[in-house]
């Protein structure tokens, strides 16, 4: 609801800005004083690989006192530091240990082993799940139908802060789970949030697995620059400094991505000459390309047995 100066605001990467658009103010509130006490959390983090390992440091950044990470492998031990204790299975975590939240961030296959073992400590909880394919009905199956559920997508940009995650919440998680959620996931990027969970699998497909596409195209433009007789050391700066500069341009222009292709490329040109290629080939190619991922996604989320 409106407050004193019809102040307009929203939480992002800890700060309330002003926001000329439309909003929930109760939310952002809640949002706000959500990170007001994240000294105060309990994280469980199940597994502590790439993606586990970026959430950690974002929540040390945010504030967040007290992390567990439940990890077996041995090189997870790297990850203790002041506020994170690693322990290698959930039997080994404290009895007396009741976490705030519980973040799953482990390959989707070792869903059906590693989460019934969390069932009490989910109860009425809110989990977080960043498992691809894994969808909220299998998540209640595992983890019991009183955990507060959220399914999210973030991407591997999350590592430096710069990714985007797409979430979908179970029904009647509370205002104050979704908050906690918004503050967690905005740590490492973006968020965006969905009502309709079978757009998931198409959102595995463009965000989920796109750095890939993007990381191939880097990987493409450098071998084609060693075959037009650059040297490796300066294909490989080219590649690099070509396609994250672009990226960063496309971030920060308000022009379509159309339009700014359109801006490079002069009629008769050399860009011109090199889209006339790419174009008739690539649109089907990346269709193609993130409907088998969408539908690879989709095998991954059949029901538990």
């Amino acid at each position: 609801m409106p407050y004193a100066g019809h102040l307009r605001c929203t939480l992002h990467t800890g700060r309330l800005l002003q926001n000329p658009g439309a909003f929930d103010c109760d939310l952002a509130l809640s949002r706000y004083h959500t990170l007001m006490k994240t000294d105060n959390l309990d994280i469980l983090l199940i597994g502590g690989g790439k993606m586990g390992g970026a959430m950690l440091a974002a929540w040390r950044e945010l504030g967040v006192a007290s992390i567990a990470v439940v990890d077996p492998a041995p090189d997870a031990r790297a990850l203790i530091a002041p506020g994170v204790t690693v322990y290698p299975g959930i039997g080994e975590l404290p009895l007396e240990f009741r976490p705030s939240v519980i973040v799953v961030a482990v390959k989707p296959q070792m869903a059906a082993s590693v989460l019934p073992p969390c069932r009490e400590l989910a109860a009425g909880t809110l989990v977080i799940s960043v498992m691809a394919g894994q969808t909220l009905a299998n998540l209640a199956t595992l983890l019991g139908p009183s955990a507060r559920l959220v399914r999210a997508m973030p991407n591997t940009p999350a590592a430096i802060r710069q990714g985007i995650t797409v979430a979908v919440q179970a029904t009647d998680i509370g205002q104050e789970s979704r908050a906690l959620a918004s503050v967690l996931l905005e740590s490492i990027g973006e968020v965006a949030w969905i009502d309709d969970e079978a757009q998931i699998d198409a959102v595995t497909a463009v965000s989920g697995s796109g750095p890939a596409y993007v990381f191939l195209l880097a990987e493409a433009l450098e071998q084609a620059a060693l075959a037009e007789g650059l040297s490796p050391d300066l294909a490989r700066r080219l590649a690099r400094a070509t396609v994250s500069g672009a990226g960063n341009l496309l971030r920060a222009s308000a022009e379509s991505a159309a339009q700014l292709r359109l801006n490079v490329t002069s009629p008769g040109g050399t860009t011109a000459a090199a889209l006339a290629v790419l174009m008739p080939e690539l649109g089907l190619l990346m269709t193609r390309s993130v409907a088998a991922a969408a539908a690879r996604s989709r095998e991954l989320s059949a029901p538990t047995k």
